[in-house]
């Protein structure tokens, strides 16, 4: 017969083994964090990103490559259209001009001689035509190098401001370099860029909520003001401009996101966007969930509103990517307030 002390150690076992089994038993449960449907603002926006630019203005670019021997100190003052911006060296081709001019000057000469040796009928009427041809190919080469001459001369585009002057005196720049900003510093708009597969939902008009790290905790207004009609195939994108108001704090050349809204209401039915897998979530009930099929309207970043499926009172599975199914026994760490999730909308 068994001692009294096997028997208690060996109950003791059997107790510790059970323990353990319930306690694996238990952790094998899902966990998941719980809250309550909502009532707030539902917001749908088309996120984009952009720059600030005038929306009158022109860039000052020569047209031909030189050295700059000469630059207006005039970065944010007002000039008037045709005002001096700067100039290149014009010594190569004035040289040249001088030159060609003399060549003119001898075949215009050559015209008038050979015109008398064919009035006198001493030449052929083939070789006074080659002078005269001869004569025009040299006054068009004239205007030609004193037009180069007048392309070496940046003159203001427009009545503006200069928003922004690069290049110093002695600097060689390239044909097409941006020496001069010109512009007007109000109008101001965004320049955006939409993926293609969000353009369908944007129209003219529609409100902007922009933000720029400038101004960091802010959220400043605009709206559509012009949709370009060709895409950017490479990119996959559509170039949108935003107007800003006159008072608008931004600046030219920041950076900004902008969400346009496409969609809003002021006051319906919200559930975390995490909740919802699909068109359905989970709701508890008592130590399960049951799957509950919803219909979706506005589709927020953070919030969808639920436009029917859901009475409002209802406890939800806050991950909606846990893999739970129908009916599955879950355990609940945490429990948020109603005015926990509200609170992230703003």
């Amino acid at each position: 017969m068994p001692r009294l002390s096997t028997i208690i150690f060996i109950a003791a076992c059997l107790t510790a083994v059970a323990a353990a089994a319930g306690t694996v038993w238990w952790q094998s449960i899902p966990e998941v964090n719980v809250g309550t449907p909502v009532r707030g603002p539902a917001v749908q926006a088309v996120y984009a990103t952009g720059n600030v630019e005038p929306v009158h203005w022109a860039k000052v670019t020569p047209l031909e490559r030189g050295r700059i021997v000469e630059l207006c100190k005039c970065e944010g003052q007002l000039i008037r259209k045709g005002a001096f911006l700067a100039r290149l060296d014009t010594g190569e081709i004035e040289a040249q001009v001088r030159e060609l001019v003399a060549r003119e000057q001898f075949t215009t000469d050559e015209v008038a001689r050979y015109r008398s040796l064919w009035e006198k009928r001493t030449i052929s009427r083939q070789a006074y035509e080659r002078v005269v041809s001869n004569h025009d190919q040299a006054r068009a080469a004239v205007a030609a190098a004193r037009e180069r001459i007048e392309h070496l001369l940046l003159r203001a585009p427009m009545d503006g401001t200069i928003l922004r002057r690069d290049g110093e005196v002695g600097e060689v720049v390239e044909s097409g370099q941006v020496l001069f900003w010109v512009g007007r510093p109000v109008p101001l708009w965004i320049i955006a860029e939409v993926d293609e597969e969000d353009i369908p939902l944007v129209a003219v008009d529609q409100k902007t909520l922009v933000k720029a790290d400038a101004f960091p905790g802010q959220v400043l207004q605009g709206s559509v003001a012009q949709i370009t009609p060709k895409g950017d195939p490479v990119n996959k994108s559509y170039r949108v401009r935003i107007h800003l108001p006159e008072d608008s704090p931004l600046r030219i050349g920041m950076t900004t996101e902008v969400n346009i809204v496409v969609a809003e209401k002021v006051d319906t039915l919200l559930v975390p966007a995490t909740s919802v897998r699909g068109d359905s979530l989970f709701v508890i009930e008592g130590e399960r969930v049951a799957v509950r099929d919803v219909v979706i309207g506005i589709r927020g970043n953070e919030f969808l509103e639920v436009l029917s499926g859901l009475d409002g009172v209802e406890r939800l599975v806050r991950d909606g990517s846990i893999d739970l199914k129908d009916g599955a026994r879950i355990r609940i760490s945490g429990e948020d307030s109603p005015w926990a999730w509200l609170s992230t909308l703003h």
